[in-house]
């Protein structure tokens, strides 16, 4: 079954979908083996592992498209993929949906920011007009060709206009044909005991650590009746810190060999890489 069928029968299905943001392929291939349903490519960790640079507009669609491409070919579960803005206008939206879908994406997140974009938890974030954003999800919408592929609409108006003003803007994109909505940063349990309340469609959370909103556990979500759980950029922070200790290491003791429980060992890297499968390319072809 394709991945944009996988993630439709997930959507359908009764239970809470978990997903991990993946910074690099590498992440993502340890998130399949571990046997979580999705997997989610975020601009904030694209961002930083592609460019080192901080998740304000920098990621360009040709550059995300390829982060989309070299993921979604060596892992066989649904990558949904962060849109951004769409980057940019109606056509650019249509753009970002067809090169998205083409490089094997089985969904795509696109938000109401202006363009450029800056991450959901920063400070000084604008929005444009909610009937703007509607004919971006119709542009959408249309742009597909596989009717499995899934649209998520995000919106940032709690920020801006307050937690009415995005359930509002959630249920207007719902209702232009969203698959999924996405309120950005709500800031209290309240917020998220309030919005499955109040949108009627399917909706995503994202939990992200050291940000705006409060950290429930997947079962605690699931029952507030959230569909999708994103914890979007924690692989990120891991990878760092594991990094950092690391680096303390070489500098302390003039080695990197630290325990087993600190590092993977080499066997466990050529494993989650798959190079048996690669070296056994010409045992499988047979002998000339």
């Amino acid at each position: 079954m394709a991945t944009t069928g996988q993630l439709r029968k997930l959507l359908n299905g009764p239970a809470v979908i978990r997903s991990l943001g993946a910074h690099d392929v590498f992440t993502a291939r340890l998130i399949e083996a571990a046997g979580l349903e999705t997997v989610f490519l975020g601009g904030f960790g694209t961002s930083a592992s592609l460019l080192g640079l901080p998740d304000v507009g920098f990621i360009t669609l040709s550059e995300m498209a390829d982060a989309v491409r070299r993921m979604a070919v060596r892992v066989g579960i649904p990558v949904v993929a962060d849109g951004d803005t769409g980057h940019g206008d109606l056509h650019n939206v249509v753009r970002t949906v067809r090169e998205f879908e083409r490089a094997g994406a089985a969904g795509v997140l696109l938000e109401d920011q202006v363009t450029p974009k800056r991450c959901g938890h920063f400070t000084g974030k604008q929005i444009i007009p909610a009937g703007e954003m509607v004919l971006k999800l119709r542009a959408a919408l249309a742009a597909r060709i596989d009717p499995d592929f899934v649209i998520v609409a995000r919106t940032d108006a709690r920020a801006v206009e307050g937690i009415e003003g995005a359930i509002d803007r959630a249920n207007r994109y719902g209702a232009a044909g969203a698959d999924v909505c996405f309120i950005e940063a709500p800031q209290s349990r309240a917020e998220l005991e309030r919005i499955p309340r109040a949108v009627q469609y399917p909706l995503l959370v994202n939990m992200l650590s050291g940000g705006a909103t409060p950290i429930l556990t997947v079962d605690e979500l699931g029952e507030l009746g959230y569909k999708i759980v994103v914890c979007p950029i924690e692989t990120l922070l891991v990878a760092g810190k594991a990094v950092q200790r690391l680096i303390e290491s070489l500098m302390a003791r003039g080695r990197c060999d630290l325990p087993d429980t600190e590092m993977m060992t080499f066997v466990e890297v050529k494993t989650v890489l798959g190079l048996d499968e690669v070296m056994g390319l010409r045992d499988r072809l047979g002998k000339v």
